[in-house]
């Protein structure tokens, strides 16, 4: 049976649990889920794909799987966030250009 993942090659930055890169309640990401609970370094944001979507960033990650549990400023329209522990690595980061896979 022929593949049905989606491939995008999209723009990709990072955020941390920080006010000043999201709300009041910079833990709580979309219906609810806390990135600070969860503590692991497996989630993303993104506007264009449902809350729930697994994805793999191969070029970056490997086969690491992120799940989207998060969505970003509506200016965002086909980008993924991705969410990190510390503000420092997060601006390592930076901004890059990668394929994304959609599980």
């Amino acid at each position: 049976k022929a593949s049905t993942r989606r491939v995008y090659s999209i723009p990709l930055s990072a955020y941390t649990s920080e006010a000043a890169q999201t709300d009041s309640t910079p833990c709580i990401a979309a219906r609810g889920f806390n990135l600070c609970e969860n503590d692991e370094e497996n989630v993303v944001a993104a506007n264009f794909l449902p809350i729930g979507t697994k994805l793999h960033i191969p070029e970056l990650y490997g086969n690491r799987v992120f799940t989207v549990v998060d969505r970003m400023n509506a200016r965002y329209e086909r980008h993924v966030d991705v969410w990190m522990k510390n503000k420092a690595d997060a601006k390592t980061f930076g901004r890059k250009r990668a394929m994304i896979e959609v599980l």
